[in-house]
């Protein structure tokens, strides 16, 4: 069987290709943000909240990780109405992504505020301090130079993830090649274009991870 590359179809739609490319980052970039700080609040209320936030907060993060993201995106688009919450399909894909990054967060920082020296700990107690003062100045830096790594391979996944959002009309990368695709029935063609984009994205994104964490931590904390 022959089949002759038409590239020329695919081309002709970038400016749509480029304006999803440019949801996708921003959807990504904001669950990195949202996620980011929901799961230091995470990590925190596991180390120093009470029992009953303890437990929402436990029941949250397995909810989460033991459950599909299509699912989870589902319940923030189609179920939230129910309730008298309607969102586009871009805010609840925004959503749906920082509760999903936010949950696994937690999980990493945790298990980096673990890592922290119980003497550190010791000494800011006995000086007086409050656990969340504790939380804030002693752990919490330590905590994210020590889990940078994984906690960066968790916003590439996430990058990744964004391209089932299309499942609630978001116009983000791959619901665009979809349309085009639909249109045009050029799928070697729209696909192969679209797998180097994301391929572009990810390692744009691994490089000013890995600059941020230079910057931050190196030669901090020694």
């Amino acid at each position: 069987m022959e089949y002759t590359f038409q590239f020329g179809e695919v081309f002709a739609d970038y400016p749509e290709l480029l304006s999803g490319a440019a949801l996708t980052l921003y959807l990504s970039l904001g669950a990195m943000a949202i996620g980011l700080v929901v799961g230091t609040l995470g990590a925190l209320a596991l180390d120093s909240g009470g029992r009953i936030l303890r437990g929402a907060v436990r029941a949250y993060v397995e909810a989460i990780r033991n459950t599909p993201f299509l699912v989870q995106l589902f319940m923030v688009f189609f179920a939230l109405p129910e309730i008298g919450i309607g969102l586009t399909g871009n805010q609840a894909a925004l959503v749906a992504m920082s509760l999903n990054l936010g949950a696994y967060a937690t999980e990493i920082i945790r298990a980096g505020a673990e890592g922290v020296g119980q003497g550190q700990i010791e000494a800011a107690r006995a000086l007086g301090l409050r656990p969340l003062q504790i939380f804030r100045r002693i752990i919490l830096f330590q905590a994210l130079r020590s889990v940078y790594p994984p906690l960066c391979s968790q916003f590439v996944l996430i990058m990744l993830a964004s391209a089932v959002v299309s499942a609630v009309a978001a116009e983000e990368l791959s619901g665009v090649a979809n349309n085009i695709q639909a249109r045009t029935f050029r799928s070697f063609e729209i696909y192969i274009v679209v797998t180097g984009m994301y391929l572009v994205m990810t390692l744009a994104v691994q490089a000013v991870l890995g600059l941020i964490g230079r910057l931050a931590f190196s030669g901090r904390g020694r």
